[in-house]
C-alpha cells in the first residue's frame, strides 16, 4: 500500500504542532490540549488540525480561540521546518470523537447495570 503524499505531511504536521503546544506556544488559553489528527488536502493546501482538551466547554473554546490566535506563530514555524513551497493553512477543529466515545462507555455501563427483564424503555 502506497503512502500518499498528504498523510505524510500530515504526520509531520502533527508531530510539529504538538512540540510547539509543549515549548512554543505560551498562550494561557490553550490548556491541556493533545492534537489528535491532521487531515492534509490532496492539493497540500490546507490542513485541518484536530485537538481534544480536558475542561467544559468554555474550556474548549477558550482553547480553539488561542489555537486560532496562534495561527501565523504556528504556520512560521511549520514553515521553517517544512521542506515545501508552501505551507498549508491551518484550521483548528475540535475532535469529538472522544466525547462519543464516553457516551458510549456511558450507555454500555449504564446497560450493565439493568437488571434483567428490566425494562425502563419499553413500559408505556
Amino acid at each position: 500500500m502506497t503512502i500518499k503524499r498528504a498523510d505524510k505531511i500530515a504526520e509531520t504536521i502533527h508531530e510539529l504542532i504538538s512540540g510547539l503546544l509543549i515549548k512554543g506556544v505560551k498562550d494561557p488559553r490553550i490548556g491541556f490540549t493533545t492534537i489528535t489528527g491532521v487531515k492534509v488536502s490532496d492539493d497540500l493546501h490546507l490542513a485541518t488540525v484536530y485537538f481534544s482538551v480536558v475542561g467544559d466547554d468554555t474550556e474548549k473554546k477558550s482553547t480553539e480561540k488561542g489555537l486560532n490566535s496562534a495561527r501565523g506563530f504556528i504556520r512560521k514555524e511549520l514553515g521553517k521546518n517544512l521542506r515545501m513551497r508552501y505551507v498549508p493553512d491551518i484550521t483548528f477543529r475540535y475532535d469529538v470523537s472522544q466525547d462519543y466515545g464516553r457516551r458510549i462507555d456511558s450507555l454500555l455501563e449504564e446497560i450493565k447495570t439493568m437488571e434483567p427483564g428490566d425494562d425502563t424503555e419499553n413500559s408505556n
